[in-house]
Order: structure tokens, then sequence, then C-alpha cells
């Protein structure tokens, strides 16, 4: 698989959710980020950007997202209401990004407003589900210890993706921590293990 997609965070020097720029027919950002200058990194890569598709509203993953809607004049996707939402998500529907269609999965427990976005190749599962976070190294769930948040919603919604996943999908690209790449483990095995761990109902860290 060509890897079209760029990380526009990764040389933030503070926290921020990895922002994806997903190249092609329709230039997309998957969520924005708190890094300053992301817009700068965005048009060093792309001159128009058709598309803001947020996977959730947690601060960490919009607040770049006025700098980012206003350099480029982009559209912006999302379940919850935003005053600058200019198409609202739903489970089952299907989204252009790049140069291919996602089908958007609805995935709350991290967030009630949880989205990911599955192709036949890729996985952007922002923060439901990542490969390591710092508190397991090779499949990790959202938290789900804070006002709003709900293990056992985030435990079902594991479970949606991994009903819904195709064995074709090679590429798992999160809200935090390193994009998996499929080789002698799956993203249907990272998926799997986040699930186990996360029905194990422990906390996540550990005081």
């Amino acid at each position: 698989m060509n890897d079209d997609v760029v990380t526009v965070t990764a040389e933030a020097d503070q926290f921020t959710c990895n922002a994806y720029l997903v190249g092609g027919e329709t230039p997309t950002l998957v969520d924005a980020g708190t890094m300053p200058g992301v817009a700068d990194v965005v048009a060093a890569h792309t001159e128009t950007l058709d598309r803001v598709v947020l996977t959730h509203q947690h601060s960490d993953h919009v607040g770049r997202l006025d700098e980012v809607l206003d350099a480029f004049d982009a559209d912006l996707y999302a379940y919850a209401d935003h005053p600058r939402r200019t198409h609202e998500l739903e489970d089952g529907d299907t989204l252009a990004m790049g140069d291919d269609e996602y089908d958007v999965v609805y995935t709350p427990g991290h967030a009630a407003d949880h989205v990911s976005l599955l192709s036949h190749e890729r996985l952007f599962s922002g923060d439901v589900v990542v490969y390591d976070d710092g508190a397991y190294d090779d499949g990790s769930f959202g938290r789900t210890d804070m006002a709003g948040q709900s293990r056992e919603r985030l435990i079902q919604s594991l479970r949606t993706l991994l009903e819904l996943l195709p064995d074709s999908v090679t590429a798992m690209y999160a809200g935090h921590g390193d994009v998996f790449y499929a080789d002698d483990d799956t993203v249907r095995g990272v998926i799997e293990r986040a699930l186990s761990r996360a029905e194990l109902r422990q906390p996540k860290y550990p005081e």
C-alpha cells in the first residue's frame, strides 16, 4: 500500500493528538490537534484542503481547528454539533477521504461523539483503540475514567470494529502513539488485545 498519509503533528513538542493529512483527490485532515502552526505544515504538503473530519471533539483533537478551517476554507465533518460544522456524520455514512471511501463507524466510550473511519485498507481509530500509548505496547484502548466516558460502551465499540473490520485492513492510524502497519501482527490482532485488556475492567492507569 502506498502511504499518502502524513502525520502533520509529528514534530510537536507539546501534548497533542495525531492529526493526519490524507492526500489524494479529496485532501482531508483527520483531527486538527493542538500544535501551533499545524496549518502551515498542512500547507507544505497541499495547496488545498477539502475537509476536516473529527473523530471526536476532545480539546487535544480540536485545539487548532479554527486555524486550519480559516487557512483553507475547508468543510467540517463531525458527529456532534459544532459552530463550524458543515456536515453531520452519522453511523453508517460513507465519506470520501483522499482517494478512498471510508465508512463512518460510531464508536463511543472514550467520548460520546466518537467515530472511527474504516476503508478496505485503513482504519482511523481516533482514541477508541491505539497501538502503543504508555499503558500497553501492542494494543491499548482509550481511557474511560473521566466524566462522560464509559468502559462498557467502549468495549462494545471495540467489538463493533472487529465485526466490521475487513481482513484487508493493513494500517491503523490512531489518535495517539505510533501508526501501526501490519507485518507479523495484524490490525485485528491489535484490536483483539485492546478488547481483552479493556474487558478486564481494571484501571488503565493504576494510581
